[in-house]
């Protein structure tokens, strides 16, 4: 006995969004099983599931339903499968008869479909050319969506059973915009979720949720290819919005409101919001572990001043929350009140009371170049130099610039112009204050020990 249940029998939905390219299905639907064993196609599942993680239970008895055998069907019905299941069976083919005017009728037999359709028609080798087939039917063995199919053992007419598995090309990510003041101190925060749904599934009215956090897998062999048509997009902003708990290691997001994901559409969902968000400007010069076992003269590696925010995550702060990883946009108004993009960077998942750091750019108006003045080997591995920063500022503000100074191995300074901080065992920092359209020298001299 054969039984078949589609998405329209669904009772509830919940899909579970991973931030990993994959998510977790559980669908509750009510079926009519009767007694004995009966076979049940389960229809409109995802097209990129993983079979072997399916699993089936019955709901209202579970006792009553048994799993006898489990398939997963994707021969699915194309215009190439459908030639290929009739090679060496006959067909109607039609042709346009221009003299007549008509379509005629012949019956042929489908002899290759190897690189293209050849028929026999008439008694006549023909390619395929020209002619339109008709098929008698479609193969029994052919479906035109991936269907699981169980053969159960059943002992109630009707039962409503649960499916649960995991699909691909089910993700989410989530993007922010931070609007700058006048004054760069303080901005405005949004958070948005915006998921993609390829998997070739639809799920309406569902239970959404999210993880955020890098979760263990085994990785699985390489998918098929499918073609993807072009992408929807929803906006899903308006009303409730996400509630955050702890999860295990992980932090989960429960739309507080049911949703649909159709297939082919990324849909955008509020995340977050904080307001009056402080933030502090930071202009860095980083230098390099390797200029200290050479003789240079100008490095001209790296004679950019990167412009960073630092905000702090903290309730205090307006904020407070874990945010995962994503983009950050920062934008600010010109003098005309209209907003331009003024940079952006990708953060990692941040618990709160931690510092996030978003690099905006390179400066254009503050420069900074460094030149050794003095270089002495002291051993194959140990060198003794003296170096030179100039630190330029073009702005009609002063600015302070942070030199970051990696060194590597065992070293000492013997002498410097600035005070200077030991940030870790291998790194020394100065933090320089430079005035409005003027310039900073540093001058420092450093014993190096690299093996």
């Amino acid at each position: 006995m054969a039984r078949s249940s589609a998405a329209s029998e669904r009772e509830k939905v919940s899909i579970t969004v991973y931030n990993q390219n994959f998510g977790l299905v559980r669908e509750i639907r009510k079926v009519p099983l009767g007694d004995g064993r009966v076979e049940l196609e389960f229809r409109d599942v995802s097209a990129h599931i993983q079979p072997e993680t399916v699993h089936l239970r019955g709901v209202d008895a579970p006792a009553a339903l048994s799993v006898l055998e489990q398939n997963y069907r994707y021969d699915l019905l194309t215009p190439e499968k459908l030639l290929e299941k009739h090679v060496g069976k006959r067909v109607k083919v039609y042709r346009y008869n221009e003299t007549l005017g008509t379509e005629e009728q012949k019956e042929a037999e489908i002899l290759s479909v190897q690189g293209g359709t050849v028929l026999r028609v008439d008694g006549e080798v023909t390619l395929g050319v020209g002619w339109r087939i008709a098929f008698p039917s479609v193969p029994d063995d052919l479906i035109s969506k991936p269907t699981l199919v169980w053969q159960l053992a059943s002992s109630r007419p009707e039962q409503r059973v649960e499916v649960t598995y995991l699909t691909g090309n089910l993700s989410w990510e989530a993007d922010y915009v931070f609007v700058l003041d006048a004054k760069d101190r303080q901005g405005d925060l949004t958070g948005w979720v915006t998921l993609t749904n390829e998997s070739g599934a639809s799920f309406e009215n569902a239970e959404l949720k999210l993880v955020a956090g890098d979760v263990q897998r085994v990785r699985p062999p390489a998918p098929e290819v499918y073609d993807m048509l072009e992408m929807a997009v929803a906006d899903d902003g308006a009303g409730r919005g996400f509630r955050e708990e702890s999860f295990f290691e992980y932090h989960l997001y429960t739309l507080e409101r049911p949703t649909d994901l159709r297939d082919k559409e990324k849909k955008q969902v509020t995340l977050l919001e904080g307001h009056g968000v402080g933030v502090q400007k930071k202009h860095i010069f980083f230098g390099g572990d390797w200029y200290y076992r050479g003789r240079h003269g100008q490095i001209t590696s790296n004679q950019k001043v990167g412009v960073y925010l630092d905000m702090q995550n903290t309730e205090k702060n307006r904020l407070g929350m874990p945010l995962p990883k994503g983009t950050v946009r920062v934008y600010k108004e010109d003098s005309s009140g209209a907003r331009q993009l003024i940079g952006e960077d990708v953060i990692d998942h941040t618990p709160r009371d931690e510092e996030i750091r978003i690099k905006l750019g390179e400066a254009f108006d503050v420069v900074g170049e460094r030149k050794q003045t003095h270089w002495k080997a002291l051993g194959s591995c140990q060198s003794e130099s003296a170096w030179e920063i100039q630190l330029r500022n073009h702005k009609d503000e002063p600015v302070r610039v942070d030199v970051f100074e990696p060194v590597g191995g065992d070293w000492e300074i013997l002498e410097s112009s600035h005070a200077y901080e030991r940030e870790d065992a291998r790194t020394f920092t100065f933090d320089v204050p430079v005035a409005a359209r003027s310039r900073e020298t540093i001058t420092y001299r450093v014993r190096v020990r690299w093996c």
